[in-house]
């Protein structure tokens, strides 16, 4: 086995976006193009000679071959062990455990999230750091500038590692450990959870139906639920992944999961419902005919945190993005216990948690998460709830109104409108821009608008800046509008829109979300002139 030095040529597209770097699958499969970034990975985050790294993505189109492009590369760089889940799976989440627990120097996760996979579909690489968490943005920014001066790369000249079988071998000086891709995580979660309550709870004939979406949460759900939990076969569905995770779209939203929304809202439809999305982070929460929203969802753990074994001790803070909605803030104010905005990216997270100042955190994009590891996490989040609807013995429906009784209801959505021509998203937010001065004080129906700004986040633990995280309009009486451009898609752009009402009244508690943000939608689309200038009529997706 022989290390070769291979000449190249920057490519200029290799930034990062707040999940690390996402493209169509023919464009990494490009000559040199994932060699120039994993070489640039490795060039910036200074890895002492024989650091351990751990390796695994979401099963999607490319990931086996990029895995064994890695591990040659990996071994030509010095590194002297490599964790790889078997047949190249690791969930994002249990890749974080997995950090963690054997205390690697960082991990790379081969996972477009919540993107279509396929020959023509995404394909996505980041790099997690010591913590377990997405590199921030310093390093991100060293990847993306190494990306730009590279010349050459290293890579060990040898047979492909055999992926499927669980076990160690050796590549040139590197040793390569195949792992159960869901022991370590499964082991964590028993350690958070009430696994005999819920076991107890399942045995009582109380029903679940969990979709993979032919993603990573597959092997995952059914050894948790089904064997260690008890849940009948068949409560996992969509469970084998699929490189192009069945031709679907592994969403878990109201629009992506339809199938399971079908089933929850259709006869003899079980007690409870979840899905999950392609890399295992995010999670979409069903009762019986009822739709539980993310932000809701992050406001009902918190309020229920000590019911599970795991946060028995309380919680020592919250964090929510600036889009997801002040459900979270409610309950923090009743708990006493601080809440922090950030910007979207699970990054601004790390911080927090590493100091001790949040246990939960959660984004409105189906994403929640806690202290255990550094990433959002989908499987989680289900356990959770099961553990909430084990200690309360009440349908998840009755918690949410409940809840809203206590509380009051934020009443929430967001419209994305997705593939949009580039030039027209950035049209429509520099008009935005342009308009805060003026509108200031205006009145539309009901709402008067207090003030605008683009978010901006200084990290109280490390005095980081992030500016322009999003357009937010906000009313006299808390109402909010936030624009924002996603940096998670891979073609054209994606337009989210945030709408948010703040509903005291529980004689008004019953009204669907869209009926009751009617009026928030038009304002939206008359301050933005989205219709004019991006000629669509409709989102894309509602959630």
């Amino acid at each position: 086995m022989m290390i070769r030095t291979v000449s190249t040529q920057p490519f200029n597209d290799q930034k990062p976006g707040t999940s690390g770097l996402r493209k169509r699958v023919p464009v990494f499969q490009q000559p040199h193009y994932l060699e120039n970034f994993v070489q640039s990975i490795f060039d910036s985050i200074a890895a002492p000679r024989g650091a351990a790294l751990v390796l695994g993505g979401d099963g999607r189109y490319y990931n086996r071959e990029a895995i064994q492009i890695i591990l040659k590369m990996a071994a030509a760089n010095g590194f002297g062990k490599v964790l790889v889940g078997q047949g190249g799976i690791l969930s994002t989440p249990a890749a974080s455990c997995v950090i963690r627990k054997h205390q690697t120097f960082g991990g790379i996760i081969l996972s477009a999230s919540h993107n279509p996979g396929g020959p023509e579909g995404d394909f996505g690489i980041k790099y997690n750091v010591t913590n377990g968490g997405p590199a921030p943005e310093k390093v991100t920014e060293a990847i993306y500038a190494r990306s730009k001066q590279i010349a050459e790369y290293f890579i060990l000249d040898a047979p492909d590692v055999a992926l499927d079988k669980i076990g160690v071998s050796k590549l040139g000086d590197m040793q390569v450990e195949i792992i159960d891709p869901v022991a370590d995580y499964a082991g964590l979660m028993a350690s958070l959870f009430d696994f005999g309550a819920i076991r107890n709870l399942l045995a009582s004939g109380f029903r679940i139906k969990f979709d993979a979406m032919h993603a990573v949460t597959g092997p995952y759900a059914r050894e948790i639920l089904e064997q260690q939990l008890g849940a009948p076969a068949g409560s996992v569905m969509n469970a084998e992944p699929l490189p192009d995770f069945g031709k679907g779209h592994p969403d878990p939203n109201l629009t992506y999961a339809h199938e399971l929304v079908e089933i929850l809202y259709g006869d003899n439809a079980p007690d409870f419902g979840a899905a999950s999305d392609g890399d295992g982070d995010r999670n979409m929460i069903l009762g019986k005919k009822f739709f539980v929203t993310p932000s809701d969802s992050l406001a009902i753990l918190a309020a229920n945190a000590t019911l599970a074994p795991g946060y028995k001790a309380g919680l020592a803070g919250i964090a929510r993005s600036m889009p997801t909605s002040a459900a979270a803030d409610r309950v923090a104010q009743a708990l006493d216990i601080p809440c922090f905005e950030t910007p979207t990216g699970w990054k601004f997270f790390g911080n927090l948690m590493d100091a001790d100042k949040v246990t939960l955190c959660g984004e409105e994009s189906f994403g929640t998460g806690s202290n255990h590891v550094r990433e959002k996490d989908g499987l989680w989040a289900v356990l959770f709830w099961l553990n909430i609807l084990a200690a309360r013995k009440q349908p998840a429906e009755n918690i949410v109104r409940e809840h809203w009784v206590k509380f009051g209801r934020n009443v929430y959505s967001r419209h994305d409108y997705e593939g949009l021509p580039t030039d027209a998203a950035n049209s429509l937010m520099q008009h935005l821009h342009d308009s805060f001065s003026g509108l200031r004080g205006q009145q539309f129906g009901q709402y008067e608008i207090q003030f605008c700004d683009d978010f901006s986040y200084t990290d109280p633990v490390d005095g980081s800046v992030s500016t322009g995280q999003g357009v937010r309009i906000i009313f006299t009486d808390g109402s909010r509008i936030v624009f924002r451009l996603s940096g998670t898609g891979t073609e054209g752009a994606t337009l989210r829109i945030y709408l948010e009402a703040y509903e005291p009244d529980i004689a008004k508690h019953h009204l669907d979300a869209q009926t009751a943000l009617a009026e928030l939608i038009r304002i939206a689309e008359e301050i933005s002139q989205l219709r004019k200038r991006t000629g669509r009529e409709k989102p894309t997706v509602i959630t």
